[in-house]
């Protein structure tokens, strides 16, 4: 986390500093980024750095925290504009996600995250439906999502339907990125994959 004299820098001195970060972030992965490439951008001494931040894994990690606060609110102006279908929601914020990626620049910050993912990397990713996020906005959840479509039976089981679908569309996302798909084969691949999970994967018969 940054420290509290970022905080209280100004809020043009601060945005200065993200964009700094985002575009060295956005060139490289974590592992190559330099922080003098950020200094160096940003226009600021390497002393006053460390006053805001520990290390590069610091603002980093701050900067992807702060994109999964976004994706949370998309998840769920997603499901109202959906009326609550999670199928149709995970859907169009596949999409956007692909769409986003395509207009190069500061969108390979998160391109770059994907494709360069470790274990803190992806938990970052799926705290936008973590159990903690999804405890402490439960109620606002729950209630958006239409469980009718749904075959569970528990508040409980509708966070493991969650984590299911957000694995499946993060796999696809680093396929999606890796292989450098186009959008309508990117998306057919989803929708395929989203479509086993609708009829369920064991036989009737």
């Amino acid at each position: 986390m940054p420290k509290q004299t970022f905080f209280n820098l100004k809020e043009e001195k601060r945005q200065t500093l993200i964009d700094a970060a985002k575009k060295e972030f956005s060139r490289v992965s974590l592992y190559d980024a330099s922080i003098s490439n950020i200094l160096k951008t940003a226009g600021i001494p390497r002393g006053s750095f460390y006053q805001y931040f520990e290390d590069k894994e610091d603002i980093f990690f701050y900067l992807l925290n702060e994109d999964a606060k976004e994706r949370h609110e998309h998840f769920v102006s997603y499901l109202k504009k959906y009326e609550g279908d999670l199928f149709e929601t995970m859907t169009g914020l596949f999409q956007d996600a692909l769409e986003y990626s395509q207009d190069r620049g500061k969108n390979d910050f998160i391109r770059n995250a994907i494709l360069n993912m470790n274990y803190k990397i992806e938990n970052t990713f799926a705290k936008v439906l973590s159990e903690e996020t999804f405890s402490n906005r439960y109620t606002e959840i729950y209630h958006l999502v239409d469980t009718k479509k749904l075959n569970i039976t528990s508040e409980q089981e509708l966070f493991h339907v969650l984590q299911i679908i957000v694995a499946v569309t993060m796999q696809n996302l680093v396929q999606s990125f890796a292989r450098d798909l186009p959008i309508d084969a990117a998306m057919k691949n989803y929708t395929v994959e989203l479509g086993l999970l609708k009829k369920g994967l064991l036989s009737k018969s």
